[in-house]
């Protein structure tokens, strides 16, 4: 895997929207620029795409626009990270405009920091596929746009976590997690989320010893859809044509970690989906399973017992109630780099470094 450099003071780093365009919207204009305030304030220069502002109508109706800018961040040599901006359902639709040798090269020998989550998880399987190490976890409208009068504390230390290079570092629970917002209008302008005590932190439902990994995964929801084109009726025949579906065995030395999304899974579909990756040798055959804290802790003891049977019945390790995707806090998890969970310590640790 490529790894790209760590972030420094002073670099610019590309806006992308990849999915959605709600960022050229008027109505998240104060979202906008008090996003742009805190990329300055983490020593960023913002850049944002030839489409990125385009909005809601222009992004869904051109995904090789979409995909435009994608290249062109990659090509642009003074850029050193590309954050998304915002998830949404359709992000595949890129992927026939960049699975060609022209994007594939550009990646490889100008590779650069990505984050980004949810409907994102398809960017991050793609470049994984190009063989660069991603980050995800955060987006640029969820988090650096956050309407608190600061960054929430554990989201912000996420962040900075793209300006160091450590050998190893734990993934802690946060000591506190946060409701989502109903309402991101002006008039939210530094109102507090609602914030709540940790009193599960990381549960570990099942395993003994030490697992270590290569971490994948992404958010459930997009990849159930990609194996079963559930949303859009070729997202199958996308990933089949340009080989994006890894063989069975690409899992065997894999940790997976899988959030869900804001749509809040009833848990008969939470076993659905999951089931689907056992059927589809995704998490019969990975080492150790990873997953996130359902959003505002919806179905939190629903899911909690669907993942403790499963644990069971396919004798998989199982660790639940991390901060990272669509619930807050989060935190990032970087793709194809090594990782290790102690089941005896309760701890889960990245192991090598993230950047070159």
């Amino acid at each position: 895997m490529i790894k790209p450099k760590q972030l420094k003071r002073g670099d610019k780093v590309a806006i992308v929207s990849l999915s959605s365009g709600i960022l050229g919207e008027p109505e998240v204009r104060h979202q906008l620029e008090l996003g742009i305030r805190r990329l300055k304030d983490l020593g960023l220069e913002p850049v944002f795409m030839p489409h990125t502002l385009k909005g809601l109508n222009f992004i869904k109706n051109n995904p090789s626009k979409r995909a435009d800018d994608l290249m062109l961040a990659f090509k642009e040599q003074s850029i050193k990270g590309i954050i998304c901006a915002i998830g949404g359902d359709d992000t595949y639709k890129t992927i026939p405009y960049l699975m060609n040798t022209e994007f594939s090269n550009t990646v490889r020998s100008n590779p650069k920091v990505f984050v980004g989550f949810s409907d994102s998880t398809n960017n991050h399987l793609m470049l994984n596929k190009l063989g660069l190490v991603t980050y995800y976890g955060l987006n640029f409208l969820s988090d650096l746009c956050e309407l608190q009068k600061e960054m929430i504390p554990y989201t912000k230390k996420s962040y900075q976590r793209l300006f160091k290079n450590d050998q190893s570092f734990e993934i802690h629970s946060s000591p506190k997690w946060y409701l989502n917002r109903k309402d991101y209008s002006k008039n939210q302008m530094f109102v507090p989320l609602v914030e709540i005590e940790e009193t599960n932190g990381h549960e570990y439902l099942n395993g003994f010893g030490v697992i270590e990994g290569l971490f994948w995964g992404g958010c459930l929801e997009s990849i159930y859809d990609l194996y079963t084109s559930e949303r859009y009726s070729d997202q199958r025949n996308v990933y089949d044509q340009y080989g994006l579906i890894p063989d069975k065995d690409f899992f065997k030395d894999k940790i997976i970690f899988l959030e869900t999304s804001e749509e809040k899974p009833t848990p008969e579909k939470f076993k659905m989906m999951l089931y689907l990756l056992i059927n589809e040798g995704v998490l019969s055959r990975t080492k150790c399973l990873l997953i996130g804290k359902p959003y505002d802790e919806v179905y939190y003891q629903e899911y909690r017992e669907i993942l403790l049977n499963l644990s069971y019945q396919f004798s998989l390790p199982i660790v639940y109630n991390l901060n990272f995707g669509h619930a807050l806090p989060r935190t990032i998890i970087p793709y194809g780099i090594k990782g290790k969970v102690d089941f005896d310590k309760k701890e889960i640790k990245v192991i090598e470094k993230i950047f070159e």
